[in-house]
């Protein structure tokens, strides 16, 4: 199962490379055109919009899943390793809370969206406004793994430290579920 999460975040990864370079590349050749040909390429500067949107969504799936996010860490470094797990659940409960905030909002706003055409393009704007679902269920299925974990008391100290910000405590993987083999 590691394998398959590990394998996962890196076609995140991967996707995350496709989606910048896309973006820089039409960017560029737009750039390029307009001041070199006075013309340019009118798709490409909606796409690489888009583009930017998932490349902001897809990151933000993969930062939660590597601690990357913003935190309180000043805080929860001078906790102890109990005041730690406490923050961490009281944390991971509002991540929880916000994501389902998303899941729904993005829910009830893609009728809305689906029936919207993008205007060069005429896509459905839901492939714009959809990425909140995946965002949102994704960071629910992370936070919620990690609330469970943290309730069964199968955490890990390299995840505690990795919450509290104490980054030169831990190396890949964070956890090694029961079961699996290296």
């Amino acid at each position: 199962m590691t394998r398959l999460i590990t394998l996962f975040y890196r076609l995140l990864d991967l996707v995350l490379v496709a989606l910048l370079s896309g973006m820089a590349l039409m960017v560029f050749l737009n750039v390029v055109l307009r001041y070199g040909f006075n013309s340019g390429i009118a798709v490409s500067e909606e796409l690489s919009r888009f583009f930017f949107v998932w490349l902001t969504f897809i990151g933000a799936v993969v930062a939660h899943h590597h601690h990357m996010h913003m935190g309180m860490e000043t805080f929860v470094a001078a906790l102890g390793r109990r005041g730690r797990m406490l923050m961490m659940g009281v944390a991971e409960l509002l991540i929880l809370g916000c994501a389902w905030v998303l899941f729904i909002g993005t829910w009830k706003q893609l009728p809305i969206n689906m029936s919207m055409g993008a205007p060069v393009t005429g896509l459905s704007m839901a492939w714009v406004y959809g990425t909140g679902l995946f965002t949102a269920a994704m960071i629910a299925l992370i936070s919620g793994t990690r609330l469970l974990r943290l309730v069964t008391g199968r955490i890990t100290e390299k995840e505690i430290a990795a919450f509290a910000g104490e980054r030169h405590l831990i190396d890949e993987p964070l956890h090694e579920p029961e079961g699996d083999a290296k």
